[in-house]
C-alpha cells in the first residue's frame, strides 16, 4: 500500500462519514416526529451535504488532512482538524444565509460535532491498524548505512511516520564510527562482521531495505555492498546529498532511465502577507486583553521583589534587523526558583510581553524564534534563510519540543520547513499545538533536551570508510 493510496482511503472514509453524520443529525432532529407536517424535507439538506463533500475533498487534497503529515502526533491532528471543521461549518452557515437555503441550525450543529469526532476516530482507527501490522511483523525492516546526522534524522522520520510501514532495525557503519557513536548514546552491543558477509547477515535478519545516507556512494565498499544486496533481493534507497535538499520541493524526473532530482527552493519572500499581519494584530490584542491584568500583576510583583519588571534582550529579526525583545524579568538559567516562577517559565507566561513586539511589527505570532547578534554572526548562508521572515513567539520547532538550548541546525530545519509551507491554516494549527504543548509542559519536569530516537541495534562494517557527511551549515556550532 502506497502513501497515496493510504491518504486516499482516509479521505474516502471521511466523505462516507460525512454522509452518515448528516443522516444521523437529521434523524436526531426529527426523532419521534417523522409524521410532523413541519418536518424539513430530506432534499433540503442535500445542498449542504454536497458542499461539505466538495470542500472537504479540496481541503484534504491541499493540506493533507490524513493526520500523518509532519509525523504522527495527536495534538497536531486535533490542531489540524478542528480549524478545518470550523471553517467548513462557517462556510455552511454563510452559504445557507446568502443563498437563502432554509435548514435547521440543529442539524448543521449536530453534523459539525458528529463529523469532527468521527474523523478523529477514523485517524485513531487507522493508527491502531498500523500498530497491529507492526506487532504482527508485517512491515518492511530497514537498515540505515551511516552514523551521522542524516542517518539519525532518517531514523527519526521513519519512526514518526508509521504509515510508511518501515521499521528501522539498526545502523550499518564502519567499526570506528560505531565505537564513536556508542560513546554518544546507549546502544546494544554491536555485531562485528566482515563486509563480504554483510548481505547474508542482513538476509538472515529478514532485512528488506538498505537506506544509504553516506555522502560518497561511489566508494568501492559502498558500491560492492549495494550490488551484493540487490543480488539477494534487498531493496536499496539513497538519500540525496547535500543535506539541504531536504528543505526543498524535489521532483524526480526520469530522463531515459537517468534519475534527475529537480529542486524547488524556498519561495521568494516579499514582505509579510496581509492575512498574517491581520491575524497577528487581532490575536495579539485579544490575548493582551485576556492576560493583561495577570501580566501587570506579575510585573508589579517583580518590580517590588527584583527592582525591575521586564527584561529586554537584543535580537535579530527580519533581514537581520535588530530589535529589543521583551519578557518578564525572570532568569531562565537560574536555579532554585520559587515554584510559581518556575511554573511561569514552563508555561511560557514570561514570554507574553512579546505580544507588544508583535504589535510593533518586530515579530509575528508564528515564525522562527529570534536569536541574538552573537549567534547570527556565525550563521552560514543556510542558516540565514530563517531571517527571510519575521521571527515568531512560537513556531514549528517549538511545537516539536525544541527550545533555546537545542542546536541551531535542528531549529533551522524546522524553521525552513515552515517557510516552505507557510499558510494561514498552518499558522492557526501551530498556535493550537502551542497551547497543547504548553499545557503539557507545565506538568512535566524541565529536561532541556529534545527527544531523539534510540536505535535497537548496530551492524558495523569493519572497513576504512571514514566518511564525514558534508553539509552547507557546518560552520555553525552544534549547540547554542
Amino acid at each position: 500500500m502506497t502513501l497515496k493510496t493510504f491518504r486516499l482511503r482516509i479521505m474516502i472514509a471521511d466523505l462516507c462519514w460525512a454522509v452518515l453524520a448528516m443522516g444521523l443529525a437529521y434523524g436526531l432532529r426529527y426523532e419521534g416526529h417523522w409524521q410532523s407536517p413541519n418536518r424539513l424535507p430530506l432534499a433540503a439538506i442535500l445542498p449542504f451535504l454536497l458542499f461539505a463533500l466538495v470542500f472537504w475533498t479540496a481541503l484534504s487534497t491541499w493540506v493533507h488532512l490524513d493526520g500523518y503529515r509532519g509525523g504522527w502526533r495527536f495534538s497536531a491532528i486535533l490542531s489540524q482538524l478542528f480549524p478545518a471543521v470550523a471553517v467548513l461549518m462557517l462556510l455552511l452557515f454563510t452559504a445557507g444565509y446568502l443563498a437563502r437555503w432554509y435548514t435547521s441550525r440543529f442539524i448543521l450543529n449536530a453534523f459539525g460535532i458528529l463529523f469532527f469526532f468521527g474523523i478523529v476516530a477514523i485517524r485513531l482507527i487507522s493508527r491502531g491498524s498500523l500498530e497491529s501490522r507492526y506487532r504482527s511483523g508485517t512491515v518492511r525492516k530497514a537498515v540505515i548505512v551511516g552514523s551521522g546526522p542524516v542517518a539519525k534524522e532518517i531514523a527519526s522520520k521513519i519512526q514518526a511516520h508509521p504509515e510508511m510501514l518501515w521499521e528501522v532495525a539498526g545502523f550499518l557503519c564502519p567499526a570506528e564510527n560505531a565505537r564513536r557513536a556508542s560513546m554518544v548514546e546507549p546502544t546494544p552491543e554491536p555485531i562485528h562482521v566482515r563486509s563480504v558477509g554483510l548481505p547474508e547477515l542482513l538476509r538472515s535478519r529478514s532485512i528488506d531495505d538498505l537506506i544509504i545516507t553516506v555522502s560518497r556512494t561511489e566508494h568501492p565498499e559502498i558500491s560492492d555492498l549495494i550490488t551484493r544486496c540487490r543480488q539477494v533481493g534487498i531493496g536499496i534507497s539513497l538519500v540525496p546529498q547535500p543535506y539541504e535538499l531536504y528543505l526543498s520541493r524535489p521532483k524526480l524526473i526520469d530522463v531515459d532511465g537517468l534519475p534527475l532530482l529537480k529542486l524547488g527552493g524556498l519561495p521568494v519572500i516579499r514582505g509579510t502577507p496581509l492575512w498574517k499581519r491581520a491575524l497577528d494584530v487581532l490575536l495579539s490584542v485579544f490575548l493582551l486583553l485576556i492576560n493583561g491584568p495577570a501580566i501587570l500583576t506579575v510585573a508589579t510583583w517583580f518590580k517590588i521583589r527584583k527592582g525591575k519588571a521586564f527584561s529586554r534582550e537584543l535580537r535579530c529579526g527580519e533581514s537581520g534587523k535588530t530589535f529589543m525583545m521583551f519578557r518578564l524579568n525572570s532568569n531562565r538559567d537560574a536555579t532554585g526558583l520559587p515554584f510559581y516562577e518556575f511554573l511561569m517559565q514552563q508555561s511560557s507566561f514570561t514570554e507574553l510581553p512579546q505580544l507588544l513586539n508583535v504589535l510593533r511589527g518586530d515579530m509575528s505570532l508564528v515564525g522562527p524564534r529570534p536569536e541574538g547578534p552573537e549567534k547570527v554572526r556565525h550563521y552560514s548562508d543556510w542558516h540565514r534563510q530563517r531571517l527571510s521572515i519575521r521571527p515568531g513567539i512560537t513556531g514549528l520547532a517549538q511545537v516539536h519540543g525544541l527550545r533555546d538550548q537545542n542546536s541551531s541546525e535542528d531549529k533551522t530545519r524546522y524553521d525552513l520547513q515552515y517557510i516552505l509551507h507557510r499558510s494561514m491554516f498552518l499558522d492557526i494549527s501551530l498556535l493550537l499545538q502551542t497551547t497543547w504543548t504548553l499545557a503539557l509542559r507545565s506538568f512535566r519536569p524541565k529536561t532541556g533536551k529534545a527527544e531523539s530516537p534510540l536505535v535497537r541495534s548496530e551492524i558495523p562494517m569493519p572497513s576504512k570508510l571514514e566518511e564525514s557527511l558534508s553539509s552547507a551549515h557546518s560552520s555553525q556550532p552544534g549547540t547554542d
